[in-house]
């Protein structure tokens, strides 16, 4: 090339226009743009040299060219030429083209044609030094294309502008495609209950589970990182979610609403009831009935009395809600409750296994109304064994709707006209120290009951009540009666046993402070429970045999409990045979499995949510265990709220020790919690 050729040149993808000013060794040349700015350039970094007909060109006259070809840069003149070689299949130089056009080959027209065609995405494509018309159909094609990537364009401008109306703190009103990218990132922020439940380190989840191509670009189109966390901190900025939204739920496979046909099938059922498969139903609406809950309690599934026999003995009645009186094996409310294997509770609200209509409806046992039940009658000897029971289909009107802290007031004051209170608590503690006696084992710690309402959370300590121990006594005596039943009838039911286990020696045990500490160091021994559809020993219990059978609202196995008695008791034959019955037992138990863990996981963020919205009060504490003692980490007994939970200590401390200590970090979100001792020094006179 000569010097003062003008060309055309790339720099970092950049297009701009240079004149040559010297070679720049053997292949290479020196260019100097229109900033005075020397380039060394080689060949295939020139993109178009002008044809200057002789004339050559400095720096300097580059504007003024440019500004020359500027008039001829109108990229709809292409169509046209598009359509006159299009026919033929010619293709065409960037001087042809300019003849074409403009009727002109001047440098600054063939320049001219050269950028509408080296820009051109539509109708023509380059072929060597020249340029080829696409045919009819590829036209078409491309003009699809650019169309939808203008909409996706202005779809993502408009989405733009919402979530900056959503972050704002307007309202929003989420367009069908908003959603779609909203709910992908609901899916990836999710995975942020997988780094607290397991404890990955959030580099290593993103490097394993990397973001889904919908969460990247929506986060690149906010200048945001595409981490769960940031996705969850978007959709809580953008008001989609709450702060504290759920993640453990929506991480599970836990369905929260009810399919419509279910919900169809439960109206149905309430307005025109099923047959009573149980036509010989015991009429025991003579029998006071009492049905003692927590307040907050809305499905009522157990009631008790008790009455004298003509003989003189006393017969204790456990009446259980029936919902097979609704449902059969295998209809639309079966599979759905099995399908939620049971009521979930959480802090923030219970998610039922029943719909409400009928959970909460005819399936509970409602105060004065007429109410079909299972009822266990039981007469105990005089040492607390079952030494006589019978189980019936029954009608019962309830009588008093009590709560645990009714009951207590009741025995406390000994509550005259309500004799029959009295005598259930007096056989229930003759069957709790029967229980005892055949090696039941006691553990005593309190519980935390953390409930949030409006955002306010509170967390009291269920007390292990007079009321509450009465209670569990005639649920645990149920159960073991309807377990026997089975047991004497050869019927398969889901019996709940619990291996025996190896608790420290005495001498051990006594080395240790009384009470908290003691307890959880039995706990530590004690085996999980079993399912089995043979009949088991349930060691902690200290029953030979033992089934759940008092919640068939909320739990699956106490419903699989009452399938089989009741088809027994009419003389039919057994819904589920043995193996049947194992295989729905499995898949309800990894169900439940899956609810325990969920409850847990939210209990322990809004307990730590607690501790963080209190962070200058002092709590005392006492040491309960050691979990690294090497390192002093100990698990500790807020004693105010009943919640166990890790502490660090900075000294030496014992087991058993009371400790005052403040909240130095909590954080819910990455299920963080620290303590730090508070030192209370003695003022020297």
């Amino acid at each position: 090339m000569e010097k003062g050729t003008l060309v055309e040149f790339k720099v970092q993808g950049d297009s701009r226009l240079g004149v040559v000013d010297r070679p720049d060794g053997k292949t290479r040349w020196f260019v100097i743009d229109a900033r005075g700015q020397s380039h060394s350039l080689a060949p295939r970094q020139i993109t178009y040299t002008v044809n200057s007909n002789g004339t050559t060109y400095k720096p300097g006259d580059i504007p003024n060219f440019l500004k020359e070809v500027q008039p001829y840069l109108d990229p709809s003149s292409l169509e046209v030429a598009w359509e006159l070689l299009v026919e033929d299949g010619e293709n065409a130089t960037s001087r042809q083209m300019a003849n074409l056009l403009f009727s002109e080959s001047e440098p600054q027209h063939c320049y001219a044609a050269h950028c509408l065609l080296s820009e051109d995405k539509l109708y023509f494509k380059q072929k060597g030094d020249a340029y080829e018309p696409r045919s009819a159909a590829q036209v078409a094609e491309r003009k699809h294309q650019i169309e939808v990537e203008a909409q996706k364009a202005k779809g993502q401008q408009e989405f733009l502008a919402r979530v900056e109306q959503a972050l704002n703190g307007d309202t929003v009103e989420w367009q069908r495609h908003d959603r779609q990218r909203l709910e992908a990132l609901e899916k990836y922020a999710t995975l942020v209950a997988d780094i607290i439940r397991m404890g990955i380190n959030a580099d290593v989840l993103v490097r394993t589970y990397p973001p889904p191509a919908p969460v990247l670009e929506t986060m690149n189109m906010l200048g945001r990182s595409a981490t769960p966390q940031t996705a969850l901190q978007l959709l809580i900025d953008l008001s989609w979610w709450s702060p504290h939204e759920n993640l453990f739920l929506r991480r599970s496979a836990i369905p929260v609403q009810f399919p419509n046909q279910v919900l169809e099938v439960a109206q149905e059922n309430l307005d025109s009831p099923p047959a009573d498969l149980d036509t010989n139903r015991v009429d025991l609406t003579h029998l006071k009935v009492y049905t003692v809950d927590d307040e907050s309690t809305t499905e009522i599934d157990d009631g008790l009395s008790w009455e004298t026999l003509p003989d003189g003995r006393e017969q204790l009645w456990v009446h259980i809600a029936d919902p097979t009186r609704w449902l059969i094996p295998e209809d639309e409310l079966d599979l759905e409750a099995r399908k939620r294997g049971s009521t979930v509770y959480l802090p923030t609200g219970m998610i039922p296994m029943f719909p409400e209509v009928l959970a909460t409806g005819p399936m509970s046992l409602v105060q004065g109304r007429i109410c079909c039940a299972l009822s266990f009658g039981v007469v105990l000897d005089e040492n607390g064994g079952v030494e006589e029971y019978r189980i019936h289909p029954s009608l019962i009107k309830p009588t008093y709707r009590l709560t645990y802290e009714d009951v207590d007031e009741m025995l406390e004051l000994g509550v005259e006209a309500e004799p029959e209170i009295a005598a259930i608590a007096n056989l229930a503690q003759k069957r709790k120290t029967w229980r005892y006696n055949q090696g039941a084992i006691s553990i005593n710690m309190p519980e935390a009951m953390i409930k949030v309402k409006d955002d306010d959370i509170s967390i009291d300590i269920l007390d292990d009540s007079p009321s509450r121990q009465l209670v569990a006594e005639m649920m645990i005596l149920a159960g073991e009666v309807a377990a026997r039943y089975g047991q004497t009838h050869n019927i398969p039911l889901p019996f709940r046993g619990q291996p025996q286990p190896e608790l420290p020696p005495e001498e051990e045990l006594l080395q240790l402070p009384a009470g908290f500490v003691r307890f959880c160091a039995m706990r530590r021994c004690m085996p999980k429970s079993e399912m089995s559809i043979n009949p088991v020993r349930h060691a902690g219990l200290g029953l030979d045999t033992y089934t759940q059978a008092t919640s068939p609202i909320r739990r699956y196995s106490d419903l699989l409990t009452h399938f089989q008695l009741k088809a027994h008791l009419r003389g039919e034959n057994l819904p589920f045979s043995a193996e049947e019955l194992k295989e729905v037992m499995m898949t309800v138990t990894t169900t439940t499995q899956e609810l325990t863990m969920v409850e847990r996981q939210t209990n322990r963020y809004y307990a730590l949510e607690y501790l963080r919205r209190h962070p200058e009060q002092v709590w005392q504490i006492t040491v309960l265990m050691w979990l690294r003692e090497d390192s002093n980490l100990a698990l500790i007994l807020l004693e105010d709220l009943g919640l166990q939970l890790p502490m660090m200590f900075r000294r030496t401390v014992c087991l058993g020790e009371q400790v005052s200590v403040k909240v130095s970090i909590a954080d819910p979100q990455k299920d963080i919690i620290q303590f730090q001792e508070i030192i209370y020094q003695e003022a020297v006179n």
